[in-house]
């Protein structure tokens, strides 16, 4: 039996909601899983369809910490055969006690984000306190480790787990068709999947998209997401006078989304440091990727990870718009793309959920 508590879990839409429930997903075919997350829209119809157990809490915030805690505490004391406990965020462990769960294999994984804090603070104490329960810690790349050493977790604890991703799956020929309509035939064909907020740096995408037009008179950037800079973005485009050469879908089904992937010829992200907020890993790239599509990504945070570096893509400088200009242009001269693609296809398989789950197997 293994025991996921997360504040992070599908239907809702989301990386982190991904990450959980591949993970669920994968657990299942080594043994039972059991799942405390928290109530989202349509819940229902997606624990339904669940091979795992899912138990799900809602109200007020506060008060569901609290009971999500306490039920989780129950479970694990009348429950003998859990061979290992999976928590999302510090936040999730933060109020189990200790006792209950200190002879288990337990597990907590870390992002980057939600552990940035100075060290010393008192955010920064909650977070080692709570993490100091825990038997592994996961950072999701080389530079969230990295992070997690800086801000005083012990080294020993903690091991580099990837987020895995799904088998590319086949989808219906309708979408396939919405993707040729929206890209239409253009070259190349830009693809960014990810909320509108500063890290992900649309802004200076934008800036970019127009310098390339000159050299791309066919250029075509379609942006799937949504979040705080949609409207700032939106007169951008206008500003720039690239309405012709972008397109922002705020929202699109993961049929389409996977149709759009398959059909771009770059995954764009060069993210950023933004404040606290920075990228410990890029999942997306690895998902693009398995659709052999190579990426560019920023040299800030985790992406070095998911991209190597001049094989699967390039990795640049977001802050610098020239950095991102020459690097979109030597993904593309002599077809370079095309090898890129090829090499990131081969590189994706070393994250499919088979094989990161045994990584956690492993461990126990």
């Amino acid at each position: 039996m293994f025991v996921i508590s997360t504040r992070n879990f599908p239907p809702e839409i989301g990386g982190m909601q991904n990450l959980m429930g591949g993970l669920a997903n994968a657990l299942i075919n080594h043994g039972p899983v059991k799942v405390f997350a928290d109530k989202s829209e349509n819940f229902e119809k997606y624990d339904n369809l669940s091979k795992a157990e899912i138990e799900r809490f809602g109200g007020v915030k506060l008060l569901r910490k609290y009971r999500k805690a306490n039920r989780v505490a129950e479970y694990i004391k009348n429950n003998q055969n859990i061979r290992s406990i999976f928590f999302d965020h510090w936040k999730s462990v933060e109020k189990i006690n200790f006792e209950i769960i200190k002879n288990k294999p337990t597990f907590c994984l870390i992002h980057s984000k939600e552990i940035n804090h100075t060290k010393g603070s008192g955010i920064n104490k909650r977070v080692l306190n709570s993490l100091s329960k825990i038997k592994y810690i996961i950072a999701n790349s080389n530079f969230t480790k990295n992070l997690a050493v800086e801000i005083g977790l012990p080294e020993e604890k903690i091991h580099i787990i990837h987020p895995g991703h799904d088998e590319p799956v086949k989808i219906e020929n309708n979408f396939e068709i919405e993707a040729d309509n929206l890209f239409k035939d253009s070259f190349p064909k830009i693809l960014t999947v990810a909320r509108l907020d500063r890290r992900k740096n649309h802004q200076n995408i934008l800036m970019c998209i127009r310098n390339l037009k000159e050299k791309f008179p066919k250029i075509k950037y379609i942006s799937i997401g949504d979040g705080e800079e949609k409207n700032k973005l939106s007169s951008l485009v206008k500003e720039l006078n690239i309405q012709k050469e972008v397109l922002f879908i705020n929202k699109a089904s993961q049929n389409l989304k996977i149709a759009l992937i398959k059909n771009s010829n770059l995954f764009l992200m060069p993210s950023i440091i933004f404040k606290k907020s920075v990228e410990g890993f890029g999942i997306s790239f690895v998902e693009a990727a398995s659709y052999g599509v190579g990426s560019i990504g920023g040299k800030d945070g985790g992406a070095s990870d998911a991209i190597k570096n001049k094989e699967t893509g390039l990795i640049c400088n977001g802050e610098d718009i020239n950095s991102i200009y020459e690097s979109v242009i030597k993904f593309f001269e002599n077809d370079n793309y095309k090898k890129y693609g090829s090499n990131a296809l081969k590189f994706s398989e070393n994250f499919t959920w088979n094989k990161i789950v045994k990584k956690y197997l492993d461990l126990i």
